[in-house]
This record gives C-alpha cells, structure tokens and sequence, in this order.
C-alpha cells in the first residue's frame, strides 16, 4: 500500500528507511538528487544490529552472502604488531565488509520485492512544513506529503529547509581514501591498524576476497603505510575532511532526519553508517507503531553516545605525545591478552 511518506535520499539510511517502511506496508516515495546509484565504496563495515534490523526483509542474508567476514582485528606500531582483537564469534556476531555501493544494491532490490522503487534524478528544491501536510519543489513541481525524511547526506537540504543547528567542529587534518586491488596482502581478512609517528594512522579494511580500503589521517594512505603492499589498480584515491556535528533536533511534527543528514564524525569505529541504519529501523517501527514523538529523544541520545566513542577511539589512537600513545598501546595489548577479549569484541559489534 503506498503511503505520503517522501524519503530524500537513496544511500543507506534513506534505502533503509524506504524499505522497512514498505515491509511495514507503507511503501514511500523515494527520491535522490543523482542520476542513478553511486558506484562508490564510502562505509564498508556493518555490524550485527544493523543485520538484525536488515533480517526480515531479506536483505540481510544477501548482504552476508557477499560480504567478508572479518576474523580479527590487528594493532601495530609502526611495523610490529602489538595486539589483536577476535572479531568472527560466529553468525550473529560477526564484524561484516562490503562495499558501499553493493549494500545499497541489496537494499533496493529487497525494496523492489516490497514494491517500492528510487527515482533518480529528483532534486530536492523546497520544502515547508504546514500544520497538516508538508508542501515540497521537487525538480520545479510542487508536490505534498505528510511526512518526510530527510537521509539526504551532510549538506541536507531538508535539514536547511528545517531551520534546525548542525552543531560540531571541523578536525584540522586531511584525511585519504584508497580503494586497491592488492592480491598479495597478508593476512587479507583482517582488519588492520597501523600507528606511527606523530599520530600518523593508516586503517586497512577487506573489502573482497583482494580489494581494500585504506583510510589515513594523513594526505596519503598509500605512501603512509609503514609495510608494502603490492597495488594491481587502484579503483579510487583522493583526500576528504572531517567535521564531528549533530544537529540539534532529530525532528520537527512532520519532517525527520537521518544518518549523516542527522550526525557525522570520523571514521574510528566505522559506525557512520550503522548508526544511519539504526536511525532509519527506529523511524520506520515508530511510524507503525504510532510513536513518532520520541525519535529526536532515542536518537539524538544514541548519536551523541556514538559521537562521543568515536571521538575517545581516535584521540587516544591518534593523539598526544609518543609516551601517552606507548602507554595506551601497551594498555590495549594487556587487555587484548586477558579473558575480557570476548567483552572488548561485544563493544566493538554492538552486541
């Protein structure tokens, strides 16, 4: 049954969203700026709550079927590994990767099984909120709906037609991205940190059976990592900029946000677009169940907890002086020793 939701945005959250709302039986109408899906590999770790919120619309289990599983991950200063953290505990907690771009395919496919559908091509021009409807310009044609969510990304347009403070600091750094085909990668399902000098940090993430995702917090991913890696191609490479923000209201009576259109921070963690996923199942239940005035609460509190973790994980990694991060790095290899492993891999899958 199709209902006046409009979801602006088809990444993951806005797939999501779209998705659970039509296995709920009310399917949306689902727009995106861009002329067809992205072929980008921005997020790439999903963790089990997401799989949980994914499984009964049947996405989750295609996702599994593609993804890697990640088995442990490994902390090294400079070239020595000094700890490793055990991440595959079996199905149900599992650390899973998969590009971006092939976990929004999966969505959309198990959104069309439900009869929903993105059109691609469709700007989000206007928007305005009235007491019984919210009148929106869509590519010059003015349209109404009941409801909309915004999923639209960090430069939102629903969020500044909202009025609402995006509230944050940028981090002074440039960061880079890699994707490789690397064939000869050691220990290729592993996630794997390296830590040097200066902070200087460079994150190697299984993408495929021989691709991967490289993130540094320096200019160059690539050149920073301290141990070769034999590049066949490189799929993309460039340099981006982190702003650490949550906007100040989740929602007003009839316009919602979601995932980065809502919050974003650094990568540390890879909880970006988990947290998207999460925002987007709490929305979807709550527009059946009736409950839509407690989003901003839930989910302005659970962002800030996200926010806040991510922040603590990157600056004690990469922060400070070499004696402070020797100690930490000394602190994670006894604890990654003891028998709360188990407890420290809960915190890292969420379960």
């Amino acid at each position: 049954m199709s209902s006046d939701i409009l979801v602006v945005g088809a990444g993951p959250t806005g797939l999501t969203a779209a998705l659970e709302l039509a296995r709920l039986g009310m399917v949306p109408t689902v727009i995106d700026r861009r002329e067809g899906p992205s072929g980008l590999s921005r997020a790439v770790g999903i963790i089990p709550p997401s799989m949980d919120i994914l499984a009964p619309s049947g996405a989750a289990r295609a996702i599994r079927d593609e993804a890697v599983v990640i088995g442990q991950a490994q902390f090294h200063a400079g070239r020595f590994r000094f700890a490793s953290l055990t991440l595959d505990h079996g199905e149900g907690a599992q650390l899973l990767a998969l590009p971006q771009d092939r976990t929004e395919h999966h969505l959309r496919v198990a959104l069309e099984r439900y009869g929903g559908r993105v059109d691609y091509g469709q700007a989000l021009e206007e928007l305005t909120e009235r007491p019984d409807h919210v009148e929106v310009r869509i590519n010059g044609e003015a349209r109404r709906f009941g409801h909309v969510i915004g999923a639209d990304g960090v430069g939102s347009r629903v969020r500044a037609a909202m009025g609402v403070g995006f509230e944050g600091y940028d981090l002074p750094e440039t960061w880079s991205i890699a994707d490789v085909e690397a064939p000869g990668w050691r220990e290729p399902e592993n996630f794997q940190g390296f830590f040097g000098r200066q902070g200087r940090t460079v994150i190697v993430i299984p993408l495929a059976a021989t691709r991967f995702r490289l993130i540094s917090n320096t200019p160059d991913a690539l050149a920073t990592l301290p141990v070769p890696m034999e590049v066949e191609r490189v799929y993309r490479a460039g340099t981006f900029r982190i702003s650490v923000r949550q906007v100040t209201a989740y929602a007003t009576a009839r316009v919602f946000l979601a995932g980065d259109a809502a919050h974003c921070h650094s990568p540390v963690g890879g909880r970006g677009m988990n947290l998207g996923i999460a925002d987007a199942g709490d929305l979807a239940a709550r527009f059946a169940s009736g409950g839509l005035a407690g989003y901003h609460a839930a989910r302005h509190a659970e962002g800030r907890r996200v926010i806040e973790l991510s922040e603590r994980a990157r600056k004690a990694l990469m922060q400070g002086g070499a004696l402070r991060r020797g100690m930490f790095y000394g602190l994670m290899a006894v604890m990654m020793s003891l028998p709360i492993q188990r407890r420290l891999a809960g915190q890292v899958l969420d379960v």
